[in-house]
């Protein structure tokens, strides 16, 4: 309880009393839900009317510019966010902004260029308060679309809103667990043409969040809630972990797309792994330790067990992974001599292009049981969501097991799907 009296008091330090921006948010899916949703959300914007005092003083008739250089300056807007975003806003371009630019994600709202500013370098630990209260902040761009140029029968030009989807992550090091929120979601710009230098001005900014703002079967639509869900959210990242389980390796790294509600997606680069067929999941890792040694290999050991249970069980363990610049991860020559060979004659050497996983965890051991209520919850929650597995995969479970064999504490275990190409946004 004192963990989240503290949380709860750091809330309101910084949301409350700063006007923190906690997350920079999703959109709907489409270009008429963001409007719709804007639409019925512009009344409780902060500022909302002197956005429309400003929308109102701007031409955005065919006399500024042509449909063709309205696209350009649009074109330019789109590197102007994906550059924004890579650096964290440093700098911010200011001038693509309205002075009256209006911000709204489900904890928070503010009004004001000025205001935007400093509440993004707060989170950067650019100001005073921000070094105090975080570090490690970053923002990742997945994929910016919209901006299309539309031109009435009256000759009038019109863009339509920039969505941008995003993760989002920083630690809170106040506290002396260090945690690290995570928020993933998507942006909805509405955007308006300018008869100034820049011919394009950012009006406000929507943000919705993956964790809460999914409306349950409606294939992946936003919709607003309550603030008081937003808040709980953020502050359950915030609890300490307590003891956690050694892990047995590092860990394969992969790129956060979605902190949904009850799973995760991530893309994984292509890796290279040590697979071998086993009866007894200590003898598998037993194999691949003898066989792996002087290797480092990574974590988490692989496990596929097949829906008859009659079949051949694999485990595999990742060795190596594309690093930037390379097509194809390397595979370590001692690994090709041996495998197949010998007391090695089940093992082999196999390369995994490229996915988007769904991820479901779960803390029991990683019994039949578990594993396999585990990826029906997964498989649940991915329909309710609008996500789709790659097909033939209910014919397996495929999970994940991060700890040493024998190791005390909290364990960390995972049911992995990967995701058809069109079964997902990203």
């Amino acid at each position: 309880m004192a963990d989240m009296r503290r949380a709860f008091l750091f809330y309101v330090l910084v949301f409350q009393n700063a006007n923190s921006i906690v997350g920079f948010a999703p959109p709907a899916r489409s270009n008429n839900d963001a409007r719709n949703s804007l639409g019925n959300v512009k009344k409780s914007f902060v500022g909302y009317s002197k956005i429309n005092a400003s929308l109102n003083n701007i031409d955005s008739s065919s006399s500024i510019v042509s449909s063709d250089s309205l696209k350009e300056k649009v074109t330019k807007l789109k590197r102007v966010l994906d550059r924004e975003y890579v650096t964290f806003f440093a700098p911010m371009q200011k001038e693509y902004y309205s002075s009256t630019v209006t911000f709204e994600d489900p904890m928070t709202s503010l009004s004001g260029v000025d205001s935007y500013q400093g509440n993004v370098d707060m989170l950067a630990s650019r100001t005073l308060m921000g070094k105090a209260l975080f570090s490690d902040a970053g923002i990742s761009l997945h994929k910016i679309t919209g901006g299309d140029v539309n031109e009435a029968s009256d000759g009038s030009l019109s863009i339509t809103d920039i969505q941008t989807r995003w993760s989002l992550r920083l630690t809170a090091k106040v506290f002396p667990w260090k945690p690290t929120a995570r928020f993933t979601g998507v942006s909805v710009y509405k955007v308006v043409p300018t008869n100034d230098a820049v011919g394009v001005k950012i009006m406000n900014q929507l943000d919705y969040w993956d964790s809460i703002n999914i409306r349950s079967g409606s294939d992946g639509v936003y919709q607003k809630v309550e603030k008081g869900v937003a808040i709980k959210d953020f502050l359950n990242q915030l609890k300490p972990g307590g003891f956690q389980a050694k892990s047995a390796a590092p860990e394969l790294p992969y790129q956060l797309l979605r902190r949904g509600d009850g799973y995760e997606v991530r893309k994984y680069p292509s890796f290279t792994g040590v697979k071998l067929p086993y009866r007894r999941r200590d003898e598998g890792f037993g194999s691949l330790g003898a066989f792996t040694n002087g290797m480092q290999p990574l974590a988490p050991a692989l496990l596929e067990v097949q829906d008859d249970d009659t079949s051949d069980k694999y485990m595999m363990w990742p060795l190596t992974f594309t690093q930037p610049g390379e097509t194809d991860p390397k595979v370590p020559t001692d690994a090709t001599e041996k495998a197949g060979l010998g007391q090695w004659r089940t093992i082999k050497i196999v390369t995994l292009p490229e996915r988007v996983v769904a991820i479901g965890g779960f803390t029991d051991a990683s019994m039949g049981p578990v594993v396999r209520k585990a990826d029906r919850d997964l498989r649940e929650v991915l329909g309710r969501d609008g996500l789709i597995p790659v097909k033939g995969s209910e014919k397996s479970v495929r999970f994940a097991q991060y700890d040493a064999i024998f190791s005390m504490g909290r364990r960390r275990g995972e049911v992995w799907l990967d995701l058809e190409d069109n079964g997902h946004p990203w």
